[in-house]
């Protein structure tokens, strides 16, 4: 997914993105509920598979 999908699907702004890649502030706990209710509906859409260590 690009980041212009992911900040169209989490209502934020590029710039937002950016500054959290690049460590210059921390997400705030609304985004971090967002971000993680995203990636919850994309689970169970079977869009992102999360990697484990499983041997």
């Amino acid at each position: 997914m690009s980041q212009e999908n992911l900040v169209r699907e989490l209502g934020i702004s590029f710039a937002t993105v950016n500054r959290w890649q690049n460590d210059q502030v921390k997400p705030s706990k609304l985004a971090k509920v967002q971000f993680g209710n995203f990636c919850a509906r994309m689970i169970r859409q079977e869009k992102l598979k999360l990697s484990g260590g499983d041997k």
